[in-house]
């Protein structure tokens, strides 16, 4: 492709020259490009693009979006729409399966043009049970074209990336392993992988390295490109998940159902799910105050749903970070995160998919407006200015209400029950579906909320008696 190879070509084996070029190899183990080639003119272009010069001679700029799960297939979506930059997405095993609870909000079908093909089930109907097992079936103020969708993430974010592709992104099947960062404002990335070519499963990678001038992190809650540019640290979960293939009778319980579980059993601080797919379940949970004994709390989700569990075959396991909160840096030069790589998880609901997909389209729109067709750079100030302070502005309300919500209710057994006879207000489940299918924060009646505190108060007093005591653990990860 014309722009392709810009600056110097990084050898990609031990006496290789780059694309069959008639090129040589200089001591460092770099290509020079003979001069008045097809190369080096692209070379002479790149080299004009670093200085911030407009693309008069048809050479672009390039971005590299490092991983393609659902924020890095969205930005990468929106910089393939735009031909006068040359985009890249990085996906370190294009087979990769994310453990993730799957689920996506009836906004995120219609905003991202998801085809049926990649919704396994709609979920209409939730059962909520309490420590002591109370249960609460939740469902009935939705409108029959609402539901919860539930999906596989192998399918989702290869769906979404493939679409990013067929616009013109160009797919690296490779593990990003270091990223050096410019020196100088318009100096380039230089990123640093293992690539895979063809491969699926196992076998090393040949190492590459590849330059770009804008870099998306999309590369979830271990993110290289965080690391690269010093964002900071977060606290984090450990979301588990076995996938565990039932009978025919016990999947159809399950058509359009799903089930959470709360009590310290199960979680200290999170909640236990049973979210079906498409010819299984999905049965996991999730910590943060006490990720060592993530395996004894799956076990108990496993005993709590055993009678339908019952007979069935674990056909993977799988374990994950989540991240809590946003991490203190997300741009830095013209780098910037998105996704769980920037923090974009809900605290109470562990909600994460959507937010990744939604921050990185709205970067990535934000970048391209700032680029002016191609033809300027954009500084960390703008970026800053653009995609954080619009997502903030329309996000952030949610967080802190959800981040309140697991602070009272996730803080004991009491308040666990409680939170699940709260559960059986017509009421509260319209404002809970409502903001979770719209991701809006909705605003009730306030006579209905008065009346929704006092009975909040009432039914932990309630539970004080009937609740099962809490538990303590030896081994709790400071928060």
């Amino acid at each position: 492709r014309p722009g392709a190879q810009m600056g110097t070509i990084r050898k990609a084996s031990p006496g290789a020259t780059p694309m069959g070029s008639s090129g040589h190899v200089m001591q460092d183990g770099l290509t020079k490009l003979p001069a008045g080639s097809k190369f080096h003119c692209n070379w002479v272009a790149g080299n004009r693009a670093l200085k911030g010069h407009a693309k008069a001679d048809g050479s672009k700029y390039r971005i590299g979006v490092i991983g393609g799960g659902p924020s890095g297939a969205a930005a990468a979506e929106i910089f393939a729409k735009d031909k006068e930059l040359e985009t890249f997405i990085f996906e370190r095993k294009m087979d990769n399966v994310k453990p993730c609870g799957g689920a996506i909000p009836l906004c995120m079908v219609d905003e991202f043009d998801l085809p049926e093909s990649v919704i396994d089930r709609k979920v209409r109907k939730m059962k909520m049970i309490s420590p002591s097992n109370r249960v609460v079936d939740i469902g009935q103020t939705l409108k029959p074209n609402e539901y919860i969708g539930m999906t596989r993430r192998e399918v989702l974010d290869g769906f979404m990336r493939n679409r990013s592709v067929e616009l013109g992104a160009v797919p690296i099947n490779g593990l990003v392993t270091n990223i050096d960062v410019p020196k100088g404002d318009s100096d380039p990335y230089v990123v640093h992988y293992q690539d895979y070519g063809d491969k699926t499963a196992g076998g090393a990678g040949t190492p590459k390295t590849m330059e770009f001038d804008v870099l998306v992190g999309a590369d979830g809650a271990n993110s290289r490109v965080a690391k690269a540019i010093d964002a900071g640290e977060y606290n984090y979960a450990i979301a588990f998940q076995e996938r565990i293939a039932v009978d025919e009778e016990k999947m159809e319980y399950y058509k359009d159902l799903a089930e959470m579980y709360v009590g310290d059993d199960v979680s200290p601080d999170f909640y236990a799910w049973v979210f079906p797919k498409y010819d299984h379940v999905g049965v996991g949970t999730g910590t943060v105050v006490n990720r060592p004994d993530i395996p004894k709390y799956q076990k108990a989700i496993r005993e709590r749903a055993k009678e339908r569990l019952e007979g069935g075959k674990i056909i993977k396991v799988e374990a994950h970070p989540i991240p809590e909160h946003p991490r203190p840096r997300r741009v830095q030069n013209r780098a910037a995160l998105v996704g769980d790589a920037a923090g974009y998880v809900t605290k109470c609901s562990g909600e994460g998919i959507y937010f990744a997909a939604k921050s990185g389209r709205m970067a990535a729109e934000a970048i391209v407006k700032l680029m002016e067709g191609g033809s300027r750079l954009p500084t960390e100030q703008e970026i800053v200015d653009t995609y954080i302070a619009d997502y903030d502005k329309k996000y952030q309300a949610t967080y802190v209400v959800l981040d309140l919500l697991q602070k009272v209710f996730y803080s004991s057994n009491a308040a666990r029950e409680a939170f699940v006879e709260m559960c059986e207000s017509e009421y509260v489940q319209k404002v809970t579906f409502d903001s979770y299918l719209y991701k809006t924060v909705q605003g009730g009646n306030p006579l209905d909320d008065v009346k929704l505190l006092f009975n909040t108060v009432g039914s932990i007093l309630r539970a004080q008696a009937t609740t099962p005591k809490d538990r303590t653990f030896s081994n709790p990860v400071e928060s």
